[in-house]
């Protein structure tokens, strides 16, 4: 788990049909109230450009936009976003219009397939995940290999690595990151917040790489702080007896990593000296973070699949799972296969 060296070539965007997302909000807009809610379904574009084409046909600032969570560019995805309409009608035509912003692109496109209103913004990271359709072509299609590897995934948990897509096109966030951290965080050189979230994300993952090294990222070490599966809820264990090993084994709690910011390190023992010697290792980072007073965070070391399938139709191969909030789909593909971006 974790090494790649052997792993079979593959590519999972040829098209961004092969890359189909759908968000899982966990609850229904009510029905009334001062938002206008769209489930849309987009190919080719972020979801910051969606959310700018909406702002310009409702109406309204780009801010009166919400949502739960960014989507890929190259790919299918459908997701709910919001429009701050008090008192107002929605547009009479919302899909003429956004087709019209469209009509001279062929590759990106926009489909309202439902609305409602609700009383309420949606807010960024209220939904409770994603679910992925995924096909895969190249090498790895062939592999005889590739069913045993995806097993041991369902059984055994995926790493819970960021994404490529975090740190930017060849990585240049990370760069952008420990040069802006080295002078001196401010949000006007990082308004959406995206080099810090590349600078925190980027030293979990280191931590997630030295913990599979010595085989402890699916085990609890004393004073880990564990994580319930699909919860925030969270605990600190003093010692691993055998039933927390046993929970651990079928996937009911995880070990846990820092998300370095200010703050009290809540892991204790074992667990904590992993993570300050992570921190150690990148010490201007960590005091960039600190010194931008970024809360100290945690995430699973560790995810489930939900409803994972694999499904073969002569030379095609699909894959279909679900992930919680902030997971990656990459870093079930890093497992199973290499690519460029992974």
């Amino acid at each position: 788990m974790g090494s790649h060296e052997a792993l079979p070539a593959g590519d999972y965007r040829a098209v961004p049909e092969d890359f189909v997302v759908e968000e899982c909000l966990g609850f229904s807009p009510e029905g009334s109230g001062e938002h206008l809610w769209l489930w849309v379904e987009k190919r080719a574009l972020t979801t910051h450009e969606l959310a700018r084409m909406l702002a310009q046909v409702c109406g309204v600032r780009e801010r009166d936009i919400g949502y739960a969570g960014m989507k890929d560019r190259q790919a299918v995805t459908r997701q709910w976003l919001s429009v701050h309409l008090p008192g107002r009608e929605a547009p009479e035509d919302i899909q003429a219009a956004l087709d019209a912003r469209l009509a001279s692109d062929d590759a990106r496109s926009v489909r309202l397939l439902d609305q409602a209103r609700h009383p309420r913004k949606l807010k960024r990271g209220v939904h409770r995940g994603n679910h992925f359709l995924l096909r895969l072509s190249g090498d790895v299609v062939d592999d005889p290999m590739l069913e045993s590897r995806w097993q041991r995934l369902i059984e055994g948990g995926v790493p819970n690595y960021f994404g490529p897509q975090r740190f930017g096109p060849d990585g240049r966030n990370l760069a952008r990151a420990r040069a802006l951290l080295a002078r001196g965080w401010r949000k006007r050189d990082d308004r959406q917040g995206m080099l810090l979230s590349a600078a925190r994300s980027y030293l979990f993952n280191q931590l997630l790489a030295a913990r599979i090294v010595d085989n402890s990222w699916a085990t609890p070490l004393p004073g880990e702080l564990v994580m319930l599966e699909g919860t925030a809820s969270q605990f600190l264990v003093d010692d691993v007896d055998d039933e927390l090993r046993e929970r651990a084994a079928r996937l009911d709690v995880h070990p846990s990593g820092v998300l370095w910011g200010s703050g009290r390190l809540a892991s204790q023992d074992q667990a904590a000296e992993r993570e300050r010697a992570m921190i150690a290792s990148e010490p201007e980072l960590a005091a960039g973070l600190e010194a931008a007073e970024v809360r100290m965070g945690r995430r699973p070391l560790r995810l489930r699949l939900d409803a994972p399938r694999l499904a073969r139709d002569g030379h095609e191969l699909r894959l279909a799972f679900g992930l919680p909030r902030g997971a990656f789909a990459t870093a079930v593909l890093r497992e199973l296969m290499t690519h460029p971006t992974l």
